[in-house]
């Protein structure tokens, strides 16, 4: 059967539905195919789609998430590919969109997120596993949020996710969303990913320096180095993987937010 769905760009798409053959080019979204319940039909996935790591090994790589092997996704004749804007490039996907129907998220904040769970379990015929799902991120949060509350959590925080140079996620991301979920107020204004140098970073007054796992995967000596430029903020490593993935891991994120919550009373 045919089936026509619209993704997040408002691009029309036709799938013999449901779909047999898929391609996910975003980890956070391959990951919740999976936990969909998905299995067989997943036929490609990125190389940073390690979760779950089982499935990861026994599936052919498709290149990075900028960087796709379009030649092989070709071979592969898939009946449907799902990206996203931020992660994937625009070249590689208009090129493969004159080969497959591709679907598209745009996500920026956690309920975006959640109406993509919905839309991408829509779009696989995994609609009640997806409510579920939802269910559990929606309930999470709001406990998350009441909890900050109760706390006077009320922390500056930047989020810093590259180094050489030094880049945070700022205002119109998905991390900046789940920073203030949990009462931390972003201190870099600017849209996106600006690059920023620590003495810039000195005269914002962080209370909260946050270094995540990736893309750069930060470490021990580089608190240190942070430190020596800005010894008045508090500086920690934190999960990258539960501050920006935006699917089925929202919900390990939960159990992680509270423990990290304790770390901020």
């Amino acid at each position: 059967m045919q089936k026509s769905f619209t993704d997040q760009m408002g691009r029309e798409l036709t799938i013999n539905f449901p779909p047999k053959r898929i391609i996910s080019v975003v980890p956070s979204q391959t990951e919740l195919l999976f936990d969909l319940g998905l299995d067989q039909e997943i036929i490609g996935l990125t190389k940073f789609c390690i979760h779950p790591i089982e499935k990861f090994a026994e599936r052919t790589k498709v290149g990075g998430t900028k960087k796709l092997n379009i030649d092989l996704i070709k071979d592969l004749k898939s009946d449907l590919i799902i990206g996203n804007k931020e992660e994937n490039t625009q070249r590689d996907i208009e090129e493969l969109a004159a080969y497959f129907p591709v679907w598209m998220s745009d996500i920026y904040t956690l309920n975006d997120a959640m109406k993509t769970i919905s839309q991408i379990g829509g779009l696989v015929d995994r609609e009640p596993e997806a409510s579920y799902l939802n269910h559990l991120i929606s309930a999470g949060f709001n406990d998350l949020k009441t909890l900050a509350l109760q706390h006077h959590i009320d922390k500056k925080v930047a989020y810093l996710i590259w180094r050489k140079p030094y880049m945070a996620a700022g205002k119109n991301t998905f991390i900046d969303d789940v920073l203030l979920m949990n009462g931390m107020t972003n201190v870099i204004k600017q849209d996106r990913y600006p690059e920023i140098t620590l003495d810039k970073l000195k005269t914002l007054n962080c209370d909260l320096i946050l270094l995540s796992s990736e893309p750069y995967p930060f470490n021990e000596k580089h608190i240190e180095e942070i430190k020596a430029v800005i010894p008045n903020a508090k500086i920690m490593l934190v999960d990258g993987e539960m501050f920006s993935w935006y699917g089925s891991r929202l919900v390990k994120a939960v159990q992680y937010f509270f423990e990290f919550q304790k770390e901020l009373y």
